[in-house]
């Protein structure tokens, strides 16, 4: 299958290690490109940042304009009549980025997938669904999606995977319930969550990065 278009960033030659990071509703790749050096990873071998962008198409809760997206949302209730299957369209090319970093050297256990808010739920999306225990999970203002499946399609292998979830408790997008409910729900399927809530909306906060810097650092350690 075609792979995603991507922005790649090499930390130094030869990377052992590799961050997917997904990116949120309407935007792109670029976004968090900048965070790269926002982030403290000093003492840490090689990483490849790769920035995917979603594929274009029509979003119903913004009148069908069409833009960057992992899947569609028809309300803001976001876990009413979800777009399964834009959600498993975008986990298969989500794995194909796994894929590539494979073939590229980097054993999957040495693979983090990150995302913010629609990218969160993609990383859940696959991170759980995926037969092999990944670095980690790094989830960030976003939610659980399909919960419901998760139980019955889940694999035994990425229990094992490390998960970072963080929200702001005055977001505006994905509600702050939302997120604890998601949480909630990992822990009550057996993965271990590291958890924190910032009093931001739907954003980072700089207290944030340094929490994100700490726990890539644990994971990789």
């Amino acid at each position: 299958m075609e792979l995603l278009q991507n922005i790649e960033i090499e930390t130094a030659p030869n990377p052992t290690v590799a961050v997917i990071w997904l990116h949120g509703l309407g935007a792109d790749g670029n976004d968090f490109v900048p965070l790269v050096n926002e982030l403290d990873l000093s003492g840490l071998p090689g990483i490849r940042f790769v920035f995917p962008h979603a594929k274009t198409m029509p979003i119903t809760i913004n009148g069908g304009y069409v833009m960057r997206a992992w899947y569609d949302i028809s309300g803001a209730e976001l876990t009413r009549r979800e777009d399964e299957s834009g959600l498993r369209a975008s986990q298969r090319d989500v794995e194909a980025l796994i894929a590539r970093e494979k073939a590229r050297g980097i054993p999957a256990s040495r693979i983090i997938l990150a995302g913010f808010s629609q990218g969160c739920a993609m990383t859940l999306q696959t991170g759980m669904r995926h037969p092999e225990k990944l670095a980690g999970m790094l989830c960030l203002s976003g939610y659980l999606p399909l919960a419901g499946a998760v139980a019955g399609e889940r694999t035994e292998e990425s229990l094992a995977t490390p998960v970072f979830m963080a929200h702001g408790t005055h977001d505006n997008v994905v509600p702050f319930a939302r997120a604890r409910e998601s949480k909630e729900a990992l822990l009550a399927l057996g993965y271990g969550v590291e958890w924190h809530e910032y009093p931001m909306q739907h954003s980072l906060c700089l207290e944030e990065v340094r929490d994100i810097s700490a726990w890539i650092r644990k994971v990789l350690a």
